[in-house]
């Protein structure tokens, strides 16, 4: 009977050392599982940081470039036309008058440069000077959307929502057209308008489903949001 039991005994004891491994190797797993979890999300966060980062380089040096492009064009385009000295040779009718300043890339640029610097004033100047001289430019949705901006940055957020209104109805397929009615939504919002906020919210997605804006709208509209 005794060597019975000491043999039942010594298998118990052998199987608690097999569960006993199991257990720690398993807890091992899952503390490696974690840490690389959180090394992997670390490593996409830092990536999507760098992404912003060089979004937002690329948007600046894509309008400085632009920019510089228009002015060598307009400097080549006066040379072209521009009389020369003694010379009395009339310019052919039907040429284009020059401009008299910067061109729409150059007036956008220098006022995303004052913007960018918190010369909110200056800004709104250049940006309302490009869509006096250049209101068909492709570049006047934006100027007008950061006149909007320029005034929020002030503190004027009344006068910011008139200017993203006049952004949406002026400019309805422009990309910054979603942008300016979502935060038309956001003025409702934090004004205790929520139901007016909602409508527009749900505008933003049914007119821009594939826009950034349409996303964070739906995130407004899930219990909790708006």
């Amino acid at each position: 009977m005794l060597p019975a039991r000491a043999a039942q005994i010594a298998e118990v004891a052998s199987t608690l050392r097999v569960v006993t491994d199991s257990v720690r190797s398993a807890n091992e797993r899952v503390a490696r599982f974690q840490a690389n979890a959180q090394g992997d999300l670390r490593s996409i966060q830092e990536q999507l940081l760098q992404v912003a980062q060089l979004t937002g380089a690329s948007q600046s040096q894509l309008d400085r470039l632009r920019a510089e492009r228009e002015e060598r064009n307009n400097q080549t385009q006066a040379a072209h036309v521009a009389p020369v000295p003694g010379d009395t040779t009339k310019v052919p009718a039907g040429t284009p008058p020059q401009p008299a300043g910067p061109g729409p890339a150059t007036l956008y640029r220098l006022a995303k440069e004052q913007l960018e610097r918190g010369s909110h004033g200056t800004a709104r100047s250049g940006f309302q000077e490009l869509l006096t001289q250049y209101p068909t430019s492709d570049l006047a949705p934006d100027a007008q959307y950061y006149i909007g901006e320029s005034l929020a940055a002030e503190g004027n957020p009344a006068a910011a929502d008139s200017v993203f209104n006049l952004v949406v109805t002026t400019y309805p397929r422009a990309l910054r057209a979603a942008s300016a009615l979502y935060k038309h939504g956001l003025f409702l919002q934090k004004a205790k308008r929520d139901r007016e906020a909602r409508q527009v919210f749900q505008s933003v997605i049914d007119k821009y489903p594939r826009s950034d804006e349409a996303q964070l709208a739906r995130d407004q509209l899930r219990p909790g949001g708006a």
